[in-house]
């Protein structure tokens, strides 16, 4: 939201309102939208100005991916690992959907924020806490990837395809012709078919149980 002159006047500028307006300009119109010209506008104040709180753009697509990440609502502690690790991926999920072109940015970047570090540090905590030794949590860090932090990478984006037209499934078989088995999945998971269209939440939940079941079958095992 563009601040008014108002507000303009009462809040001087600091990074942190350069970041805000970069995640409002993000959620509005893509991350390909931030520049200093159109955040000065968002903010009403020359671009120059900006460059007193942030050194660049890649600085600003940095700091507005933290402040996402610093959005995740840490729950009560929990003595049962697996329920703490779920919540937080979970509340870490609803945090994404609301910006939902941060996963896409977050698998980019290479420079890791205080927020970021907090979430690993959680996650961290949490499987210490539920008897992981410190060698056993850097690979479940790994394993988890980017589920704690509210998503997944899927090696294909199905979304355009669910929401527009169905084709025919003697028109997908064929597409699919050199690979039987992706056909047979594409028309099986057609909004009319066998498996009905793709639920992300579901698959998310899914996968995130899969996971946290066999971690914590390699916990107790390690511990026997």
């Amino acid at each position: 939201m563009v601040d008014s002159v108002e507000t303009r006047e009462r809040r001087p500028l600091s990074r942190e309102r350069v970041l805000r307006a970069a995640v409002e300009l993000a959620d509005r119109e893509g991350v390909e939208a931030i520049s200093l010209r159109r955040l000065g506008q968002e903010l009403g104040v020359e671009a120059m100005a900006i460059y007193r709180h942030v050194r660049d753009k890649d600085d600003i697509v940095d700091g507005a991916v933290d402040a996402v990440v610093g959005e995740i609502e840490v729950g009560e502690p929990s003595e049962d690992w697996q329920a703490a690790m779920r919540a937080l991926a979970m509340a870490a999920r609803s945090v994404m959907l609301r910006h939902r072109w941060a996963p896409a940015v977050i698998v980019t970047r290479q420079n890791v924020g205080p927020a970021m570090l907090g979430q690993i540090e959680r996650v961290l905590q949490i499987l210490r806490r539920g008897g992981f030794t410190i060698d056993a949590a850097h690979h479940a860090v790994h394993v988890l990837g980017s589920r704690i932090l509210g998503f997944t990478q899927d090696p294909f984006n199905d979304s355009a395809q669910a929401s527009g037209p169905q084709p025919p499934p003697d028109e997908v078989v064929r597409a699919f012709a050199p690979y039987p088995a992706v056909a047979e999945l594409a028309v099986a998971a057609r909004h009319d078919g066998a498996l009905g269209g793709c639920d992300d939440d579901f698959e998310f939940e899914f996968g995130l149980d899969l996971v946290l079941d066999g971690l914590d079958r390699r916990r107790a095992s390690a511990s026997d």
